[in-house]
């Protein structure tokens, strides 16, 4: 490739299984026909009884490696399989000038990856004459045929990747018409449609993103003798040609099938006139388009996205900044929000900071990109089922987290002020202790929330996003535990005959439970999810759901707590029924015991039916008005804590009229 150029790729992403075509989709219990005629009888066949136990079967008979199950459900299902027949060392000595490079793939494959194949083992290799090896050596062709007969199955999709990887590294000078197409053939080979599936039990995650850095790296080293080049295949085309200042733009159109149908997906490519302008010499530019590579990476689990079209790769001048990418969809629903995105093949991950959104409708994506000094090799869209573009819930987020934050600040500040009035008896002391750390916890949790979309969209900054996601989920947590821990203090004083309870016991009890119990569970979830990526969401600082639901580590809780204070509730109707207000001294306690109870009798339909709204928004991701209810129920949760907790609580309400009375008597003194 000339000094200079740069390569580009672009794809459209889907964050949701479902919106794929179903022959994109990745079904990892299925084995391709391939796989299946290799395969063989063995240990791991029958019922299995501990989940998470590992069994390993020999492949079949002139096949090396292995495959790993785990028991899941009293099944044995495949995790990974390294069976290969295909001889690539021996295959890479007949391109090579010498054939004295060992192209082994390090961790690639695992233990049984190309450097333990012996010549001689699976497929019977072509005999190769003097003139036939200079023909290898000018394009590649000899070794095509064994590698297209070969099945591709997950062991041989390794070790051809590991033969493009080479092939890129240490092959690619002078990159003429015929190498293109034999590299472009092999390439297609572990591109086709109908062997996706298979990469899901490739051991090393990283080979889809190994055999995307090698093609860009080759095809940018295309020569473009005529003027333009074009070299189709089903699943992999190359388009090529020559530009200078005084081009009037350039464009790269695609149009190729993306499964094994006729059904066709387009792309394409615009270098625009005023960047060329640019070009202080005459170059060239090369475009590859790979429509399957997407749901490659999909059933490598490389990334938390779905592609929703073709991956693009430019290779341009280091003058060009700016360049535009038209995506056809293929799922053509407009529900979803689409997010231009950058592959950043350092650390495995799509990366906002290479592109930005122009255009999107249903049927097309249009992104701008621009290169960073070689920080971005690909380009995409992200769409995610959980974030719906609507401005009606942008609009119902920002009023009613405004007013909620309001809302709050107003409850703490009344409740400063009429502390020493309503807090006369024990259980009314702390019946306000916990409205007061509800209220907190809450205020603290929609601060983190704002946070957190201001992290996400400006700094964008995986470990600052995983810090402000477990705050958000701890003070979450901390809300509910704070409503578990005002039912129980109405069942003690209900159930236990007003036994006076010690304050130092109470408030020990009450900070466990309200603040102990959520940072151990906020503790245990990033512990156990993170280390595999898993603990946020891709698109939101937010936990994840799709990978490790690492989600149901707030649902669960929150939902038992609902349950436990809606029986509360009923005890509560029950036993204050039965119960004489002549207790003597301890009328006073039952009052502050029933006044307790409305709260919770309140708060926790309100809290329920709120959060009842957002696990339908799991469910249901795509439906516009389960979102719509949920943001606008959870955005006035401080309002309905200040109103059903402290503004229609009759002694709070007489506390304020007489704090404002001594305050107007102290202003007349002070005026007289």
């Amino acid at each position: 490739m000339p000094a200079g150029l740069m390569p580009f790729h672009c794809l459209v992403l889907l964050l949701a299984l479902q919106f794929l075509p179903a022959e994109l989709q990745i079904n990892q219990g299925v084995i391709n026909k391939e796989t299946k005629n290799q395969s063989q009888a063995g240990v791991c066949t029958s019922g299995c009884g501990v989940n998470g136990a590992i069994c390993s079967e020999p492949c079949a008979r002139l096949f090396r490696g292995e495959r790993l199950f785990m028991c899941q459900d009293g099944k044995w299902q495949k995790t990974t399989d390294s069976c290969a027949n295909l001889d690539v060392q021996s295959l890479f000595e007949r391109i090579s000038a010498d054939g004295s490079v060992n192209i082994a793939g390090g961790h690639i494959g695992g233990r049984d990856s190309i450097m333990n194949m012996k010549p001689g083992l699976g497929i019977k290799l072509q005999s190769a004459t003097a003139h036939g090896n200079r023909n290898c050596l000018a394009d590649f062709s000899c070794i095509v045929p064994d590698i297209l007969s070969s099945p591709a199955i997950p062991g041989n999709i390794v070790n051809i990747v590991m033969l493009l990887k080479n092939i890129s590294l240490k092959l690619s000078e002078d990159v003429n018409r015929a190498k293109m197409q034999s590299y472009s053939k092999i390439a297609n080979h572990v591109l086709n449609a109908s062997i996706i599936s298979n990469w899901a039990f490739i051991r090393d995650k990283t080979a889809s993103s190994i055999l995307l850095d090698s093609v860009n790296l080759f095809a940018g080293k295309l020569l473009i003798k005529s003027g333009s080049e074009s070299i189709p295949e089903h699943f992999m085309s190359t388009q090529g040609s020559s530009i200078n200042k005084k081009t009037p733009g350039k464009r790269f159109d695609f149009s190729m099938r993306f499964n094994n149908s006729n059904s066709t997906i387009a792309g394409s490519v615009f270098i625009p006139q005023e960047e060329l302008l640019k070009i202080s010499t005459p170059s060239h530019a090369v475009s590859v388009a790979l429509p399957t590579l997407g749901a490659i990476m999909e059933a490598s689990q490389l990334d938390d996205v779905f592609v929703n079209g073709m991956i693009l790769s430019v290779a341009l001048p280091e003058e060009l900044q700016q360049i535009s990418l038209t995506f056809e969809k293929f799922n053509k629903s407009n529900n979803v929000m689409a997010r231009c995105v950058g592959w950043y093949s350092a650390e495995k991950r799509w990366d906002e900071a290479a592109c930005k959104l122009k255009t999107d409708d249903a049927n097309s994506t249009v992104c701008i990109c621009k290169h960073h000094h070689h920080t971005f090799k690909s380009f995409s869209i992200l769409m995610s089922p959980s974030i719906i573009r609507n401005t009606v819930l942008d609009y119902i987020t920002f009023v009613g987290l405004g007013i909620s934050i309001f809302s709050l600040l107003l409850c703490l500040t009344i409740e400063a002020v009429v502390w020493h009035h309503v807090t006369n008896t024990n259980i009314a002391k702390m019946r306000h202790i916990c409205l007061v750390n509800i209220a907190a916890s809450l205020l603290i949790a929609n601060v983190l929330f704002i946070l957190a979309a201001v992290v996400y969209e400006k700094v964008k900054d995986y470990a600052t996003c995983v810090a402000v996601t477990f705050f958000v989920h701890l003070s979450y947590l901390s809300l509910f535990f704070w409503m578990l821990t005002l039912g129980l203090l109405i069942l003690h004083g209900l159930l236990l005959i007003f036994r006076k309870m010690k304050k130092s016991a109470f408030m020990a009890a009450a900070f466990f439970i309200g603040y102990g119990c959520p940072l151990i569970i906020s503790v245990l979830t990033v512990a156990i999810t993170e280390p595999r990526k898993g603990y946020i969401q891709d698109g939101a600082c937010w936990l994840n759901w799709r990978d490790t639901k690492a989600l149901l580590a707030f649902v669960i809780p929150a939902l038992m707590i609902i349950a436990v204070n809606l029986v509360v509730v009923v005890v509560v109707v029950v036993k204050t029924g039965r119960l004489s207000v002549r207790e003597g001294s301890r009328s006073q306690d039952l009052s502050s015991v029933t006044r307790t109870g409305k709260n919770v009798a309140l708060l926790t339909p309100v809290l329920g039916l709120t959060w009842g709204f957002g696990l339908a928004t799991i469910v249901r991701y795509d439906s516009l008005g389960f979102h719509v209810t949920f943001a606008s129920l959870n955005a006035l949760q401080g309002f309905f804590i200040l109103l059903f907790g402290t503004l229609l609580d009759r002694k709070t309400r007489e506390a304020l009229r007489m704090r404002c009375a001594s305050a107007k008597w102290k202003c007349s003194l002070t005026k007289s």
